[in-house]
Parts: C-alpha cells; structure tokens; sequence
C-alpha cells in the first residue's frame, strides 16, 4: 500500500513562489496518474493539475501558466511548481496517486498573504 507525504508548504507573499513535493512510498511513475488537488476554507476539494503516466498533464484555468506538475525520478516525488501566488491560492494542498485505488497524502498548508 502506497504512503504519500507532501512537504513545502508554507507562508509566501502574494507575488511570491513556492514548490511542493510529493514523495512516495512507491515508484512515482507506477501510478498510471497523480494529482495536486487544494481545499481552502470553506470550499470543496478541488482539482489543480494532474500528470499522467506517459507524462501529459493538465491544469485548472486557475494556475494555467502559474503552476507546473512535474516527476523528478531520482528523488521519486512529484512536485507542483507555484509561481505568481495570490491570497486565492491559499488552501491546503493535496498529492493523490492513482493504480488501482486512489491514495492521498495528508496534505500541506500553503497560507499567500502580505
């Protein structure tokens, strides 16, 4: 059974960047996809961007051209890559991974504020 754990999370100034990890207990590139999902207070969770097994990936409207997914084999992670960051962005941020059964990370808190 797979563990995911994110790490990087924090508190950035709007205007500020910060890059999340997502590190596995599997191999990274045995997940057929792998998301960053968000929930701010308040809200649903919600779909940010996914990478999928051949490397494809998609992104909400919302972070198109401000965030980028990515899997670094080495250090198995999978990583989200935030630039531009405004107090919308503020939420906790999910890793999910999906092979079979869907498995989630607990989650780092990203807090965008002056």
């Amino acid at each position: 059974q797979a563990q995911l754990v994110e790490s990087g999370g924090g508190l950035v100034q709007p205007g500020g960047s910060l890059r999340l990890s997502c590190r596995s207990t599997e191999n990274i590139f045995s997940f057929s996809v792998m998301a960053w999902y968000r929930q701010a207070p308040g809200k649903q969770r919600e779909l940010v961007a996914s990478i999928y097994g051949g490397g494809s990936t998609n992104y909400d409207d919302s972070v198109k051209g401000r965030f980028t997914i990515s899997r670094n084999r080495a250090n198995n992670t999978m990583n989200l890559q935030m630039n531009s960051l405004t107090p919308e962005d503020t939420a906790v941020y999910y890793c999910s991974g999906h092979r079979g059964v869907t498995y989630w990370g607990q989650g780092t808190h990203v807090t965008v504020s002056s």
